[in-house]
């Protein structure tokens, strides 16, 4: 089936997560933060994405807000640092993360080929919307789904029947992009094309199911749009 629909992950997948931490670690006063700051966004991160899985298991679920402020405080705490200034300039710089250098360009190719582009997100719908208008990219979007429609994390079932239920596409007409492996993984067994954007150049992950694609970047994407998809 031909791929009409096209679905991305948000964080890390268009918007560079570490870019809040890099922005601070620039700042002429915070040399300290300069030297731990890739330890910190990588312990913020890995948090992040836990707490949605713990949360999602335990039935507790909050918004992704909360549990980006959870990860970071853990973060932070790993790393020595107990400054308040500094995580409030954190937090109000993960509202304007970058996009990548060529979501732009990739979205826009989409766009002009008559395919369907929407975001499917962990992320709340403020978070979302902020990230969105900092990056320029709200007039290529067709629409915006959070998971805070069914109150749980990826990668529950009910996030990805967000997107039939959206567009009242057949799942074999979508293809869904995440720069989360597990993630990717899930959608397909879910029955979505998919595709890995492996940026990190990381292993597989050991999942029932497996990307259809990886990627080293968004840039590859248009390519798998084609009628014999």
């Amino acid at each position: 089936m031909a791929i009409r629909t096209c679905i991305f992950d948000a964080y890390g997948t268009l918007f560079d997560v570490a870019a809040a931490a890099r922005a601070v670690a620039a700042e002429p006063e915070r040399a300290e933060f300069a030297c731990a700051w890739p330890r910190i966004a990588a312990h913020w991160r890995a948090k992040q994405l836990q707490y949605t899985w713990l949360r999602a298991v335990m039935n507790r679920h909050c918004d992704f807000w909360q549990v980006t402020q959870d990860g970071l405080d853990w973060a932070l705490e790993a790393e020595g640092f107990a400054d308040e200034a500094l995580r409030a300039r954190l937090l109000q710089l993960y509202w304007e993360l970058e996009a990548f250098e060529e979501v732009q360009e990739t979205l826009q190719i989409l766009k002009d080929e008559g395919l369907t582009i929407a975001i499917l997100s962990n992320g709340a719908p403020p978070m979302l919307e902020a990230a969105i208008t900092s990056a320029g990219i709200g007039s290529l979007l067709d629409d915006v789904l959070s998971v805070e429609s069914v109150g749980v994390f990826k990668p529950a079932e009910s996030v990805y029947d967000l997107v039939g239920a959206r567009f009242g596409c057949a799942r074999g007409t979508v293809l869904f992009v995440s720069s989360n492996g597990w993630d990717a993984a899930a959608a397909a067994g879910y029955g979505f094309r998919t595709v890995w954007v492996n940026r990190a150049g990381e292993p597989m992950d050991r999942l029932p199911h497996r990307p259809h694609h990886v990627l080293a970047d968004l840039s590859g994407v248009p390519a798998l749009v084609t009628p014999s998809t």
